[in-house]
């Protein structure tokens, strides 16, 4: 523009055009150096703000691990991993930054920082790298390469790519093709020759793609932890009734729930009361994943309350649950029941024992009324019929749920049968010596009786044919008897009657009139 055929005048003007343009050259490329002065301050800020947030992420996610070790130990240990691999990358490239301005009076006077010698020098020995420049990449390689292989196997394709493609390193030639069309080393082609503020804002922008790839780690693992909690497999379905026992006839009005049953949803601990009664754990119950595992008797016929709390930890804080179930226990059936149409009996002069029970009701609140009828112990009871012909017994309890019931049952009572006599256990007519019967002893004994009564004689008359009777007191001959025995000839019968028999722990009951006995002499 200045040479060739041109006026001294021309020249000068070509000249000043020259000047001019270098002068706007020189403004544009502060500007842009001030540009990226700029966006390296602003992508420091949002580092910072980034790291703080991932860092009181890191904190609440070690908290639930040590809360929860089932749920969030395994990913709390790969967030660890891979929160290792980022602060020792990012450490790298700020002290690689703090070098790169260490000899410049103001770190921020972006203007100057126009120069690529310092990187140049560090990164590149002629046309290969330098020790810095090999570090440097094998740095961001075995970053790339460490998150990747931090993740877990399956699931995370998506993640794992991203990362790939941010910490990229061109081809599978390491190198990255130019505007021209060659292919250029990936280093070479981002940091060789550039102005110094501009391969700062570079490592800048890596810092903020480290946090942005902690952040979405993070994010990722704990989605897919939360996708498995959710997941309809960790939960279980189960009746939940205001009763454990109903009627037939009467309307069930539970309804079927769905709760958690996996690791994560076990209490920290309990405290628990059946009936008042403090019960331990390892022996009176269990903590298990979804709730606590019972370990108690079904105990004695009646309804149970267990009280208490079972506590879970939620965000570092212990969150109780309140515990108030009640369950009813009735008594097991050990026989059918068969009864026999117009067979009530019970009989006069004995303790008829009975059970009297109201079916899902517990002996405690059943009452039973009738004359004579006595309570032993639970459903145990003694009757012991007066005068009269038959005899009520009423039986009434309360349902659990606060209903009534009354049942009366009508018995027949009957007297005690006839006693029959017997000498020496024999009754009717028998045969024995004489000195036999001298030594017998009388006795009374009721045959296919379904009591067990024990009967004395008190009393019984004793003839000889041709001799007057005797009365004899007591149970055996009396001398007398044995005089009037011995004038009894061989083949003569002997007669005992008007036995006199008393049930020995009832005396005031009077017993039907005993039989006879007759006794034939064989000598």
């Amino acid at each position: 523009m200045a040479g060739g055929k041109q006026t001294p005048r021309q020249k000068m003007i070509n000249l000043m055009y020259l000047i001019f343009i270098a002068m706007l050259a020189l403004n544009m490329s502060k500007e842009v150096l001030a540009a990226f002065g700029l966006m390296n301050e602003k992508l420091e800020t949002s580092n910072t703000n980034m790291d703080a947030n991932n860092s009181s992420f890191f904190a609440s996610l070690e908290t639930k691990a040590s809360e929860n070790e089932e749920e969030y130990g395994e990913l709390y240990e790969d967030a660890q991993q891979i929160k290792q691999l980022s602060d020792s990358y990012y450490s790298y490239l700020e002290g690689l930054k703090k070098e790169m301005t260490a000899d410049l009076e103001d770190p921020t006077d972006y203007v100057v920082m126009d120069k690529s010698d310092y990187l140049d020098q560090k990164f590149f020995q002629g046309d290969n790298l330098g020790p810095e420049g090999k570090k440097f990449m094998e740095q961001i390689n075995n970053y790339r390469e460490g998150v990747v292989n931090a993740l877990p196997a399956e699931g995370f394709e998506s993640l794992k790519s991203a990362v790939k493609a941010r910490f990229a390193t061109g081809g599978e030639d390491g190198k990255v093709e130019k505007r021209d069309g060659t292919r250029q080393d990936w280093i070479n082609y981002h940091y060789e020759g550039f102005p110094l503020v501009a391969s700062l804002t570079k490592m800048t922008q890596l810092q903020a793609d480290i946090k942005t790839t902690e952040q979405e780690v993070l994010k990722t693992l704990l989605e897919g932890e939360l996708t498995e909690a959710v997941s309809l497999t960790n939960f279980a379905s189960s009746l939940n009734a205001p009763k454990t026992a109903y009627y037939s006839g009467e309307k069930y009005d539970g309804k079927i729930i769905v709760s958690k049953t996996d690791k994560t949803s076990t209490p920290v601990k309990a405290e628990l009361t059946l009936d008042g009664r403090p019960l331990t754990e390892g022996k009176d119950y269990e903590l298990e994943a979804g709730g606590i595992k019972m370990l108690i008797s079904a105990g004695t016929p009646g309804d149970h309350t267990i009280k208490g709390t079972m506590t879970f930890m939620q965000d570092g804080e212990e969150v109780p649950v309140e515990v108030n179930n009640t369950f009813a226990t009735i008594s097991m059936p050990n026989a059918a029941v068969i009864s026999a149409d117009k067979m009530n009996v019970v009989y006069r002069g004995v303790a008829n024992p009975m059970t009297i029970s109201i079916p899902g009701i517990p002996d405690n609140k059943v009452s039973a009324s009738a004359p004579g009828l006595s309570r032993r112990s639970g459903s145990q009871y003694i009757m012991n019929p007066g005068t009269g012909r038959s005899v009520t017994i009423t039986a009434s309890g309360t349902l659990p749920d606060g209903k009534g019931i009354r049942t009366s049952s009508e018995f027949r009572i009957k007297d005690i049968p006839r006693p029959t006599g017997t000498v020496r256990g024999e009754s009717g007519g028998i045969k024995m010596p004489r000195k036999n019967l001298e030594i017998a002893t009388v006795s009374a004994m009721l045959e296919d009786f379904d009591f067990d009564l024990n009967l004395a004689v008190s009393q019984f008359s004793f003839k000889v044919p041709g001799q007057p009777t005797v009365v004899v007191n007591g149970n055996k001959l009396n001398d007398r008897a044995k005089s009037v025995l011995r004038r009894a000839g061989r083949g003569e019968t002997v007669q005992i009657f008007d036995i006199q028999a008393y049930i020995t722990n009832n005396k005031s009951y009077k017993l039907k009139k005993v039989s006879n006995v007759f006794v034939e002499l064989t000598n």
